[in-house]
């Protein structure tokens, strides 16, 4: 599904964060990736999601080079196929948790009929059953957060990618999350990146990958070369 082929990115002041990065990530494959600060991690999310685009090396999606589509190719290949859960959860503030929820679907070209439907069977997956016509303004850190989740995972993307989905929620709300988000990409094949700083978090996954200056490694082997 993902392939990362020898990426390569530096800072604006120069810093090499990430350099000759080779991985492959196959369909229903759900990985968490792991390491210390300002390793590059939210940046290699922002590159798989085509938010920046690298300076050396290429991204394939199913086969599709992201380098070789046109802007407006490239959009409507991240609204089908792609999920983002990011930190800022760009949640539209003019629009009911119902109808941000529902926006990949009617982008997508979805019925209102079955987007209403899925959104509401989204609602409370995530907790929030009865709350598809409040605000955002209603709502707190943690309930924006699932909101966020419930919209990244509403059209059944093929690749979804979240940094640090759970940081604004409890312990008990935070699994509950992580397993709804895992159960989604099991059941429609997707390919899922969680990065995370949490190793309950990173439990839930297939597997944990350290990223390092030296690129992805599996966490066991990473701890054996310490």
């Amino acid at each position: 599904m993902l392939e990362l082929r020898h990426i390569g990115k530096a800072y604006a002041n120069g810093r090499q964060v990430l350099a000759d990065l080779s991985y492959t990530l196959g369909a229903g494959e759900y990985v968490a990736v792991m390491g210390e600060s300002g390793v590059g991690k939210s940046t290699l999310l922002n590159l798989v999601a085509g938010l920046d685009t690298p300076d050396t090396g290429e991204i394939r999606i199913g086969g599709i080079a992201m380098s070789s589509l046109d802007d407006d190719a490239a959009t409507r290949l991240r609204r089908k196929a792609f999920g983002f859960v990011f930190q800022a959860f760009h949640i539209l503030p003019h629009l009911t948790l119902g109808q941000n929820i529902a926006l990949p679907l009617l982008l997508n070209g979805v019925s209102i009929e079955r987007s209403e439907e899925r959104t509401e069977q989204m609602l409370c997956a995530v907790g929030l059953r009865g709350r598809g016509q409040h605000f955002p303004r209603q709502l707190s850190g943690g309930e924006l957060q699932r909101v966020a989740i419930a919209r990244a995972l509403v059209h059944r993307p093929r690749l979804i990618l979240a940094d640090e989905p759970t940081g604004n929620l409890d312990p008990d709300t935070a699994h509950d999350i992580l397993m709804l988000m895992r159960a989604e990409i099991k059941a429609n094949g997707a390919s899922g990146i969680l990065v995370t700083h949490s190793h309950a978090a990173a439990a839930t996954a297939d597997r944990v990958l350290v990223l390092t200056k030296d690129g992805l490694h599996a966490a066991d082997s990473h701890q054996q070369s310490l």
